[in-house]
């Protein structure tokens, strides 16, 4: 009799567990976008400006215009990071979020083709020592309709190999009032 009330008991604990799963709200799910591995463009990956210049023009283009994922991944290190920040404008918490290329690529890849955007640089600082370097780029990103949705800094961590540039790492910050572009890379 024990052992038939401890089987019920465990029965019953699976039972509500599995509906507690059930209950709990799913993340949102993005569409997995297919990104086929090509060769880097020669004059995209030969210097510090070309490389930042092609980032810029493979995430732009107009409403329904598919982006330019394959090139664009040929421009990163396999294992790149993006990592971003963002403030909560009402508790003014501050998030970090980090992510590879494939997950920066179906996150985004939905709202820059429907509604179209284009991303530009506005000025740059290169700081370069031998073989590695960092460029702080800063940007604008607008929609078709030529609105303005967002300024801010781009950082690329890049190094070369003895035969092309690599961009390791992207970090960036968006511009807000109290976070206003640098002087250095006003436009």
């Amino acid at each position: 009799m024990r052992n038939h009330k401890l089987r019920v008991a465990a029965l019953v604990a699976v039972f509500l567990f599995v509906v507690g799963l059930a209950a709990v709200p799913k993340a949102k799910q993005t569409a997995h976008v297919s990104v086929p591995t090509v060769a880097p463009r020669a004059e995209d990956v030969s210097s510090i400006e070309n490389i930042v210049q092609a980032s810029y023009e493979t995430i732009s283009g107009g409403v329904g215009v598919p982006r330019q994922w394959s090139r664009d991944r040929s421009l990163y290190d396999p294992n790149v990071r993006f990592v971003y920040t963002s403030v909560n404008p009402e508790t003014k918490t501050i998030s970090v979020h980090s992510e590879s290329h494939q997950d920066f690529v179906d996150g985004s890849d939905a709202f820059l083709v429907k509604d179209g955007f284009e991303e530009r640089e506005l000025k740059h600082v290169t700081k370069r020592f031998g073989n590695v370097a960092t460029v702080l780029s800063s940007y604008e990103g607008k929609v078709t309709t030529g609105k303005v949705l967002t300024r801010g800094v781009n950082i690329f961590q890049l190094y070369f190999d003895g035969k092309r540039w690599w961009i390791l790492s992207m970090v960036w910050d968006q511009e807000r009032p109290d976070n206003m572009l640098p002087p250095e890379l006003q436009p």
